[in-house]
């Protein structure tokens, strides 16, 4: 079973949907018996980085995530603010602490051109880094984005980057695997079938990982 969290912000039904077409067991939930139980935990998110935070925490879901994600190694998928929570702060809303789990920050897109808008919305190609991940079996894939703010990666925590775009002056950083971590900026669940594509390839990894 796959927890999908909901702390108020995150299109979870478009993501239980997505996951359903694999005919994989989910359930939409904030409640820790239900995290602990499951194989994985996806989190997905859209909107603010301080407004997640704060729903994340009143929620007493980041002391969960912690104890089951960092602690007992359980996979876990982020999607879009759930790959922006990974870093040590951001500033889309003032200054706000994030999980920490990698060292960077979330910046705001810089727009180089007039064509160039915020948010970042629509298809964009990927360059992938990593093929043999979430990418296995993906080719020169276009994914679909909406997103003003985006993960910068420090020192060696980018090495994590598996995928990234090129949008204005920014090089945007699309997806992270870091053992049991893996994060997209995109919406897998909005990408049809390549994005299908890219959340089988992480219940294999999910399973892989659970083996261990």
């Amino acid at each position: 079973m796959i927890s999908i969290l909901d702390y108020g912000m995150g299109n979870t039904r478009s993501v239980l949907n997505a996951f359903n077409l694999l005919g994989e067991k989910c359930i939409i939930t904030n409640k820790k018996s239900d995290i602990i139980k499951s194989e994985a935990i996806v989190l997905p998110g859209v909107g603010s980085f301080s407004e997640g935070m704060k729903n994340i925490r009143q929620n007493g879901l980041l002391e969960i995530l912690n104890e089951e994600v960092i602690d007992k190694d359980k996979p876990y998928l982020g999607i879009c603010l759930g790959l922006e929570f990974l870093a040590k702060n951001s500033s889309e809303g003032g200054f706000c602490e994030g999980f920490g789990w990698l060292d960077g920050e979330v910046r705001e897109i810089e727009i180089s051109e007039l064509e160039n808008k915020v948010p970042h919305m629509g298809w964009n190609d990927t360059n992938i880094i990593l093929n043999d991940g979430i990418y296995s079996g993906i080719k020169q894939p276009s994914f679909y984005y909406l997103h003003s703010y985006y993960l910068h990666l420090k020192n060696k925590d980018r090495q994590y980057i598996s995928g990234e775009c090129n949008y204005g002056n920014s090089k945007i950083t699309s997806s992270i695997e870091k053992n049991n971590i893996f994060a997209v900026q995109f919406h897998p669940e909005k990408s049809q079938s390549v994005g299908i594509r890219l959340l089988q390839n992480f219940l294999i990894r999910a399973r892989e990982n659970v083996k261990k």
